[in-house]
């Protein structure tokens, strides 16, 4: 059975129990690889909520309950944080910075400041104001547009848990522990208990909820450890000590597999063995097309514990580094020293690659705490990007000034998203000049030269002016996610649309292509940075369009080269011509199908 057809079916039980149930599930995967063992069943334990109205009398007490709580979760955390910095590698430094952003999530936050509003508001307990707050705002997260930002909702439901049951006295289970080759199944999973997993012993993760950019599916990835979340259903279907197989990058779960599927799993998982030993071998090969054409790979980061994946890939530098992170979950805005340490580590790490780093790509609605702005009724479309850091110029100017100074450490590059208009980067510009004027009058030590300043292209009136941006920056960087949304007005989380989400419709293609040649006219370097740089499939497609520099998640890098090495200039442009003729989407993925099967051999 080819296995990509084995994801869809649906899970079926058989009446035996001496037959084997071979339960299929289909979640999300988040960490590649292929895993087969015996199931380990966790559970955190149940937590009762009790709620009931309080007198008037009483909301000063329950309010003290909740800052006693916070304090007490607060220590919790602080422990965690001494155990996270004996742990190997970058894994502990990305745990001991997510720690700290939940110690400054009970300091005032919006969470605890919400909650005790809402005792006072509503009249209920503490336990109960902070369930619902917690839901609250996990919804509004879960909502965003941004995938990564959508995610935190994980995070407020950890902190929100961990008030809950420091406030009813329940003890969370730890995790028991664990024998060779087991399958951690739970519900969900803390990042810290994600990230004190033992590889040697764990062979895979399976979690009921959670999602791809959730902080536990980071920590997965960072252990190297096949993981699969959002399975909902698994909970009610597998038995401590169920034979499981697992593919982490399918999302595909198999519960109580037959000798057949086991044997499947287990060849599926000695061929990921050996291809990535064959794509480790890739690292320090250059990504050259037969015919001698260098393609720069790089790497799209986030958190400081992806840092070790980024170097195993052979990426040659850092094309995308998101600054969200630094803003999140936090009743105050981080000030100019905080970021400059921040986006040292990464350049310092990168030694002496290059490091482009955005600038916040977030709306009001997003850090409405931080920056005291109302809900945006189409965070889309609203006040994000750099149109929020132009309406906050104190947002601005200390970003600049952090990552011009922090420029001293490494070669950087600035990157602004969402720029639609001549007269944004006109504003931007001023900006950076009065900020660089204000750093050398304080005596800082900048680079030599500048780091230039460049603009994502994302937004079709961005695309299709480029020539005119092209000459008032000094690089593009085609955010192909955003792009093909705003282009098909479409959400691709929207189930009832996401198939029609299509990076190969010609007009997203168009755009590509009008950008490229604005870039070429203009002698300014443009890269593709969006999920269609880390598709192999699409690979030869934006190099017959022009594109010389793709930057991708650092998992996706050797796969993107292997397919790179394999194919040649000439053929990708020729086919990708024939492609630009096309109206039909079908006819246009008929012939990017057979591109990636010429470099396979198979033409």
């Amino acid at each position: 059975m080819p296995w990509s057809r084995t994801v869809s079916m649906k899970a079926t039980d058989t009446d035996a129990d001496a037959t084997p149930r071979c339960i299929r599930l289909q979640g999300l995967g988040v960490g590649p690889g292929v895993g087969v063992g015996r199931v380990h069943v966790h559970e955190a334990g149940a937590v009762a909520v009790p709620e009931y109205r309080i007198p008037a009398s009483r909301v000063e007490t329950e309010r003290q309950r909740v800052i006693e709580a916070a304090e007490h979760g607060s220590s919790q955390i602080a422990t965690l944080r001494r155990k996270a910095r004996h742990l190997p590698g970058a894994t502990g430094e990305e745990l001991d910075h997510l720690l700290d952003a939940y110690q400054q999530m009970l300091k005032g936050s919006r969470l605890i400041k919400g909650v005790l509003e809402r005792i006072g508001r509503e009249r209920v307990n503490a336990e109960a104001a902070v369930r619902h707050e917690m839901d609250a705002m996990a919804e509004t997260f879960a909502a965003m547009a941004d995938a990564y930002l959508a995610a935190r909702a994980e995070d407020i439901r950890d902190i929100g848990w961990r008030l809950i049951r420091v406030l009813t006295g329940t003890s969370s289970r730890a995790l028991a522990p664990l024998t060779r080759n087991t399958v951690l199944v739970a519900h969900d999973l803390s990042p810290a208990d994600t990230a004190l997993l033992n590889p040697r012993e764990v062979a895979g993760l399976i979690l009921g909820s959670g999602g791809s950019d959730s902080h536990t599916a980071i920590m997965a990835r960072s252990l190297g450890l096949p993981a699969v979340v959002a399975v909902a259903d698994v909970l009610r279907h597998v038995r401590p000590g169920d034979t499981v197989c697992l593919d982490g990058e399918a999302g595909l779960v198999v519960i109580d597999p037959d000798e057949a599927t086991q044997a499947e799993f287990r060849g599926r998982r000695a061929e990921f063995l050996r291809t990535r030993r064959l794509l480790g071998r890739l690292r320090d090969l250059p990504a050259e097309t037969r015919d001698g054409t260098r393609i720069t790979l790089m790497a799209n980061v986030e958190l400081a514990g992806e840092l070790d994946a980024v170097h195993q890939g052979g990426a040659e530098g850092i094309g995308l580094l998101r600054t969200e992170f630094m803003f999140m979950n936090r009743p105050d805005l981080p000030g100019e020293d905080e970021q400059v340490a921040f986006l040292r580590t990464f350049i310092e790490r990168m030694g002496g690659l290059p490091v482009t780093i955005r600038t916040l790509d977030v709306g009001g609605d997003k850090l409405a705490v931080s920056l005291g702005l109302d809900d945006s009724p189409n965070p889309a479309l609203g006040l994000r990007a750099i149109r929020l850091s132009l309406s906050r110029l104190d947002l601005l100017r200390t970003q600049l000034a952090a990552i011009l100074r922090a420029g001293i450490h490494g070669p950087v590059r600035i990157l602004l998203p969402m720029v639609g208009s001549i007269e944004e980067l006109v504003q931007v510009r001023q900006v950076h000049d009065q900020v660089v004027a204000d750093l050398r009058a304080r005596g800082v030590p900048l680079a030599d030269p500048l780091p230039p300043l460049g603009i994502m292209i994302e937004v079709p009136g961005a695309a299709l002016c480029a020539d005119t941006l092209a000459r008032a920056c000094d690089f593009f960087a085609i955010g192909t996610n955003d792009l093909i949304q705003y282009t098909l007005a479409i959400d691709r989380s929207d189930p009832s649309v996401g198939h029609l989400y299509n990076p190969l419709h010609p007009a997203v293609l168009r755009l590509i292509q009008f950008t490229v040649l604005a870039a070429g006219r203009a002698n300014i370097p443009v890269s593709v940075c969006g999920e269609m740089a880390g598709d192999p499939r699409l690979a030869g497609v934006l190099l017959g369009l022009g594109v010389m520099s793709l930057s991708m998640s650092a998992n996706n890098i050797p796969r993107v080269k292997h397919t790179l090495r394999r194919l040649a200039l000439a053929d990708a442009r020729e086919r990708t011509a024939t492609m630009m003729a096309l109206n039909d989407p079908q006819a246009i993925s008929a012939i990017a199908d057979t591109l990636a099967e010429r470099r396979r051999g198979k033409s």
